[in-house]
């Protein structure tokens, strides 16, 4: 799997077109990606507590994890939609905190944007991607996971004074492939129509700002 990067129109219509032929479950997934530099930072500092996740999971917040669904059509059109009516929004990430000892994570908080963020993963985990979770949503932004005890206190302590903030304009669909690997299948633009061919356009050029959408795993 590839580095957190900027998609083109043109990288974002390749992956809405690339057929997607279904005849059993898949899983999908869909998360918010980070601006490049932003990305890149926090997989340095996630590679540095020993994180072997740290060169395949870039940066990113999910916002629906691991879901089957045996309808990908309307599975699509329902990401689609929830993207369509959905406006950009800023998120501030702040702090760290930790689902210890229940799982061994270390993440850093999502402050501004948080509730935008339940909210949008309220609304894709309808229809059919509805499923019960085995725990209440939490936005969050892994920084350290399965590694030693006082790796994850490093990661803690460490970060305890980060901060970034940046717009988020766009989300990403992706499949848990054949081969384990999750796919960028389709990234959406909030506030947008997708057209007959499959590629996006803005309903409000007000809206264009730079991307934030890119390649991540929609899970630790």
């Amino acid at each position: 799997m590839t580095g957190n990067s900027h998609r083109s129109p043109a990288d974002r219509r390749a992956a809405a077109t690339n057929p997607v032929s279904r005849s059993e479950d898949i899983s999908v997934g869909v998360i918010l990606g980070f601006p490049t530099e932003i990305a890149a930072e926090l997989q340095r500092w996630r590679a540095s507590f020993g994180d072997p996740l740290a060169e395949v999971v870039p940066a990113h917040i999910t916002l629906v994890t691991t879901t089957p669904t045996r309808d990908w059509e309307a599975t699509l059109e329902h990401v689609r939609e929830v993207a369509r009516r959905q406006k950009p929004f800023k998120v501030t990430i702040a702090g760290t905190g930790t689902f210890r000892p229940v799982s061994p994570v270390v993440f850093i908080n999502v402050e501004d944007g948080f509730e935008d963020c339940v909210d949008l993963h309220e609304k894709l985990q309808q229809g059919p991607l509805h499923r019960e979770l085995p725990f209440a949503y939490h936005p969050h932004v892994t920084v350290a996971h399965d590694v030693a005890p006082e790796s994850l206190d490093e990661a803690e302590t460490v970060l305890k004074n980060y901060r970034a903030t940046f717009p988020v304009v766009s989300m990403g669909l992706y499949e848990h492939d054949a081969n384990g690997i999750w796919q960028l299948r389709e990234e959406l633009d909030f506030g947008t129509q997708t057209d007959n061919d499959g590629g996006t356009g803005p309903a409000d050029p007000a809206t264009d700002a730079p991307s934030t959408g890119g390649t991540a795993a929609p899970s630790h």
